[in-house]
């Protein structure tokens, strides 16, 4: 925990001590402790998953109440999963270094087509026009959610200075909330400037779930828009969490 704690201050300098979203755990879920987490959503009243590491990548949907595994779709064993986001019936999934990316009926994980990206996958979400991306840097890409092509990009800044290793996304009413990769904190980003409104500070959840895993990190939101609340989880952590949070 000392070593996040330090790579965050590292990576943000005085940002560590500027977290004014508030938050309280209203529900936890079992977690699979095997789930190398690189992608969160929820849609249909499902929670669905992305995992990753080489020959292990998967994606699943679970059920919201419970966390029980539903289904799962293996991604070819060549392949290092990474984020996931839904598209009207589907889901749009991202590799890491392969510039690879898969488009599945959502109802039955059906692999209806590939695409090609430059760079690497890291995160992703969608707004209700466009897809977004992070490859590990400090900027988001926005693609033609039919197409998948790139359309602009926009870098992401904490008081004026760019914040790297923006991973996991997620959308939730108008803004985007993004994981920072080896840091307890969540970046709510303005998705037309780039610039960070505020964080929050999960450092105890980190705490609580990270073992002796120096991998295991905080990774995975997913916002559910009816219930009003955001879910979380980390790479083989032992639970999920949904925050209510407040300003």
């Amino acid at each position: 925990m000392r070593l996040l704690a330090a790579l965050a201050l590292l990576l943000f300098g005085a940002a560590t001590a500027r977290a004014d979203i508030k938050w309280e755990i209203v529900k936890t879920l079992p977690h699979d402790t095997k789930a190398f987490t690189e992608g969160l959503f929820i849609a249909d009243g499902l929670l669905y998953e992305s995992t990753g590491l080489t020959g292990q990548s998967d994606i699943r949907a679970m059920r919201l109440e419970d966390g029980k595994l539903l289904r799962s779709q293996a991604i070819r064993a060549d392949l290092f999963g990474e984020g996931i986001t839904p598209w009207r019936d589907r889901i749009i999934s991202l590799t890491w270094q392969t510039g690879e990316g898969f488009i599945w009926r959502r109802k039955d994980f059906k692999l209806l087509k590939s695409f090609r990206y430059t760079g690497e996958g890291w995160g992703f979400t969608s707004s209700a026009k466009e897809l977004i991306m992070s490859d590990g840097s400090a900027q988001l890409r926005f693609l033609d959610p039919e197409t998948q092509k790139e359309k602009r990009r926009v870098t992401v800044t904490w008081q004026g200075e760019p914040v790297r290793n923006l991973n996991e996304l997620e959308y939730v009413d108008g803004a985007v909330y993004a994981n920072i990769w080896y840091s307890p904190l969540i970046a709510k980003i303005d998705p037309t400037t780039g610039a960070i409104s505020d964080w929050i500070n999960l450092a105890s959840l980190v705490a609580d779930n990270i073992g002796g895993d120096s991998d295991a990190v905080l990774n995975g939101i997913a916002w559910d828009a009816k219930a009003k609340l955001l879910y979380i989880t980390g790479k083989n952590w032992p639970r999920l969490y949904a925050l209510r949070l407040s300003e």
